[in-house]
């Protein structure tokens, strides 16, 4: 959790969020800093629109939960996921921080 939170407060401060500066924050905070969580931590947030994203988590907090659908969908093989789908997982992983 601590690497979202230094990821956050990155953008907070309107700073680059590279795996060196991700490193220095969590450095800075005293905590153990794992290259490989770092890395994938900046991967997953190269292209998310950090301030949309977080604008959403909030929506999807206040919504209550919808119905299920009356007829299943055909989801897609994992390897065919649109962009759509991995800004929504995107999304949906910064929403835990609020949710």
């Amino acid at each position: 959790m601590e690497y979202i939170y230094a990821a956050l407060a990155l953008h907070a401060a309107k700073q680059p969020i590279t795996e060196e500066s991700v490193k220095k924050v969590l450095n800075a905070s005293g905590a153990q800093v794992d290259d490989l969580r770092v890395k994938a931590l900046v991967s997953a947030l190269t292209g998310v629109n950090i301030d949309e994203a977080i604008a959403q988590a909030a929506v999807v907090a206040a919504a209550p939960s919808a119905a299920p659908a009356a007829k299943e969908e055909k989801k897609p093989a994992a390897d065919e996921k649109s962009e759509a789908d991995r800004e929504a997982e995107a999304a949906s992983g910064l929403a835990s921080l609020f949710g």
